[in-house]
């Protein structure tokens, strides 16, 4: 990346026109960060596809690949090449490729699993595609799946309950896939009135937590707010704990700006009123290891 002065990312997502998810945040995200984000996008909704029916789905897969042809004709490179919700196993293909052909010599490929939450899977996905995006789960230099997500990717039926123990099974048993950092959010936490983060370095061979409070609202969304913030976290420098802290830290305090509001859940976090504090210095939320 010489002579370019920000850092660069291919984000590979949905673009939604109604609700704060995929592509409407993570482009603002990431260059609140000062990082230039480069976007291919994956397929074109009407709306995020919770709590909402109805939404038109119009599938980009056709332009991917002539879009990456034409990156290739450019010459492009990226710091971090960083997927989300994908609509087929084409697209898994095309990811793929991306990080087979665009990942500079220094950067990592995130892979936020996207698949499904609250132990479904979302409307648009299949079991074809969990299986899919298992085996991107093996390209990936970190994965973010939830727990729902976790679940699935190791084809293991869902329950609401883990144990520490078992949790750092899971991760070491998700590293093993091939990523060389794995972060389950929306993890059950010891309190009921928490809701936990974990990580494990597999490099290192250490195991890291966050916990947050329990907020009763459900935004759809959080998801891809934490993976970008925490894409940016690292580009800029931040080891594994701290992006992941920052990253948790971010979605808390979304989530606290807008449930005061009486809004619509399926509207997502206010992200607009909270984007600045990512230009603040950073005040540890409790990242420990376990």
């Amino acid at each position: 990346m010489h002579g370019i002065p920000v850092l660069r990312v291919a984000a590979i997502h949905d673009l939604s026109g109604f609700g704060r998810a995929s592509l409407t945040v993570a482009i603002p995200i990431l260059s609140t960060m000062g990082i230039q984000v480069c976007p291919l996008p994956t397929a074109v909704l009407s709306s995020q596809t919770s709590g909402v029916e109805d939404f038109t789905f119009h599938d980009l897969t056709p332009q991917m690949g002539p879009a990456l042809d034409h990156w290739q004709r450019l010459g492009l490179r990226f710091d971090a090449v960083y997927s989300g919700f994908l609509g087929n196993p084409v697209q898994v293909e095309l990811v793929e490729r991306c990080i087979r052909e665009f990942l500079g010599p220094e950067g990592f490929a995130v892979v936020d699993p996207v698949l499904g939450d609250n132990g479904s899977l979302d409307p648009t996905q299949t079991p074809e595609m969990v299986a899919a995006m298992r085996r991107l789960a093996g390209k990936a230099d970190i994965i973010t799946p939830n727990f729902t997500e976790s679940a699935f990717l190791l084809d293991e039926p869902w329950r609401p309950e883990a144990t520490q123990d078992e949790l750092k099974d899971r991760l070491i048993r998700l590293a093993a896939l091939g990523p060389s950092a794995v972060i389950i959010t929306s993890a059950p936490a010891p309190s009921p009135d928490a809701t936990a983060t974990v990580a494990y370095d597999r490099i290192q061979a250490r195991f890291w937590r966050v916990e947050g409070p329990r907020i009763p609202a459900f935004y759809p969304g959080t998801g891809d707010i934490f993976a970008s913030v925490l894409t940016g976290s690292l580009l800029q420098g931040d080891s594994l704990p701290v992006a992941v802290d920052r990253a948790v830290g971010f979605v808390v305090q979304g989530m606290r700006v807008t449930c005061g509001h009486t809004l619509p859940e399926r509207d997502g976090v206010l992200l607009e009123r909270v984007l600045g504090s990512l230009r603040s210095p950073f005040t540890s939320g409790g990242c420990t290891e376990f």
